[in-house]
């Protein structure tokens, strides 16, 4: 610092910070040798706070308001001083401005996926990002733990330390939360709120943050969102059938068998492609044969179904029926196997394309099952 900046320093009695960067949190007012006149001004103004430091050790402290540096208005400086009648001009001292406006533009994301064990699809990988609102509310503990010796504190410097404090709270909180892949992104405002208190715990008392608020966006990998588009991963009813996957096998084979389809019907496929078709064929008919067998509600291989009928399960497209029997629901059946069950035009039955329990006389796909009178025969002549 040359002559000019010695005396322009000396005579300067004001000491403020006129900060127009909402990024930045603390700023050490620039002194020469950090000499300050007795009788200067202090102005903190509103979200600042400003604390004063001799030989290392934390002094007074002031918030938003204007002030005279006496002795009367520093009572810790004047006893670590010794200044029991007051002060000669200039003492040494630092002065640290600390802002306590919220930082609202804190980025944060895993730097790798977690791992979660899932029911439904076994050992799932998770990715998080979003937005972090913090801000100081413990000036001194955020003077030890982060300023130091620095003139000048970014949020970009705290940024990669809140990174890892999230990351790390959002593996511990879905461990101990429990909640399935299924369930997580349906969750992300109730789990947003648990990880603000995780990082809460994390950032208080070690250093002087607050965390105010938190944004989470949750990220699966691309085959359990087709999977839950497609209505895989949860009990599902369509035209009569219901199907659950309980585990990473049954998903396999649903990918496998599209692939199959997908090189059945590849027009460069030829020979090879029409065969390959043909076996899928005969493979995806057993295959969906053994897992009808296995669902709620259909009888196994060889055994006799409500109504003492004996038959194959219906086929994909056929139209099937729950029929009402002693008060309980049966089914479904197709509609040939109804034939041997003594229905009435009473019986209620229901199927998905109905609105609700209805008679089967009043159903026109069952209409066959109860035959109509023919109409007399014209006079002879």
């Amino acid at each position: 610092m040359g002559i000019m900046d010695r005396v322009r320093g000396e005579l300067v009695d004001i000491i403020e910070w006129l900060d127009d960067d909402r990024s930045t949190m603390a700023w050490r007012f620039p002194r020469y040798n950090n000499e300050i006149k007795n009788g200067a001004q202090l102005i903190v103004r509103e979200g600042q706070e400003a604390l004063f430091v001799y030989r290392g050790q934390l002094a007074d402290r002031y918030g938003p308001g204007g002030y005279q540096l006496v002795s009367e208005n520093m009572p810790i400086m004047s006893t670590l001083q010794g200044w029991p009648h007051g002060f000669k001009s200039p003492f040494r001292s630092e002065v640290y401005f600390i802002n306590s406006r919220p930082i609202t533009d804190l980025r944060w994301g895993t730097p790798n996926p977690i791992t979660i064990r899932d029911q439904d699809f076994g050992m799932v990988q998770v990715r998080a990002n979003g937005l972090c609102v913090v801000r100081v509310v413990d000036a001194p503990t955020f003077l030890r733990q982060v300023i130091g010796t620095d003139s000048n504190v970014d949020s970009d410097e705290i940024a990669e330390l809140l990174r890892r404090t999230i990351s790390t709270a959002f593996s511990e909180m879905l461990i101990e939360t429990g909640v399935g892949a299924i369930d997580l992104q349906a969750r992300q405002r109730e789990l947003a709120a648990k990880l603000q208190q995780y990082v809460q715990s994390k950032i208080g008392q070690p250093y002087g943050l607050a965390c105010e608020a938190i944004e989470l966006n949750i990220s699966l990998p691309d085959e359990i969102t087709q999977a839950m588009t497609r209505g895989v991963a949860r009990g599902v009813e369509e035209k009569g059938y219901y199907g659950n996957v309980g585990d990473m096998n049954r998903f396999q084979q649903g990918r496998a068998a599209d692939s199959m389809l997908g090189a059945a019907t590849n027009e460069g496929g030829g020979g090879a492609g029409q065969f390959l078709g043909a076996g899928m064929g005969m493979a995806m008919g057993q295959q969906f044969a053994q897992n009808f067998q296995n669902q709620p509600g259909v009888p196994a291989q060889g055994a006799q179904p409500a109504g003492g009928q004996s038959g194959p399960p219906p086929l994909p497209n056929a139209q099937v029926f729950h029929v009402e029997q002693n008060g309980q629901s049966a089914g479904p059946f197709p509609i040939d196997q109804l034939r041997g069950m003594n229905l009435t035009p009473q019986t209620l039955v229901w199927s998905p394309a109905l609105a609700g329990w209805t008679p089967a006389g009043q159903v026109p796909a069952l209409a066959a099952l109860f035959g109509q009178n023919p109409p007399p025969l014209p006079p002879r002549s």
